[in-house]
Parts: C-alpha cells; sequence; structure tokens
C-alpha cells in the first residue's frame, strides 16, 4: 500500500515540475487569443447558418 503513495508522490512532483516548465500566456496574449476564437467562433455561425439557410431552401425547391 505505501508502495501506491509513493509512486503517487513522485508523480505529482514530476507533475509540478513539468508544470513550472510551461511558458504561460501573458495577460495580453491571452486576451488575443481569446478575441481571435470568439471571432472565429462568430464567423463559423453565420457561415453554417447560411449554408442551412441555403440547402433548406434547395430542398423545399425540390419536394415542393
Amino acid at each position: 500500500m505505501a508502495g501506491i503513495f509513493k509512486k503517487s508522490n513522485q508523480f505529482f512532483r514530476n507533475v509540478f515540475i513539468e508544470l513550472k516548465k510551461v511558458k504561460w500566456p501573458t495577460r495580453k496574449e491571452l486576451f488575443g487569443y481569446t478575441i481571435t476564437v470568439l471571432i472565429t467562433v462568430a464567423f463559423l455561425t453565420v457561415f453554417f447558418a447560411l449554408v442551412d439557410l441555403g440547402v433548406s431552401e434547395i430542398l423545399k425547391l425540390i419536394t415542393d
């Protein structure tokens, strides 16, 4: 049973060491990334809404 705790302790120690190596984004970079994602999501939402509308109108023409 003690082996599990020893391995768990070593695992979390290694995780902490690896997290120290991560280059975390600055506040400015994070804001830029967030804006980029929001704009991309908005664009794709509009794009797929228009495609859906177009396909539904084509299907109405075919089925009526």
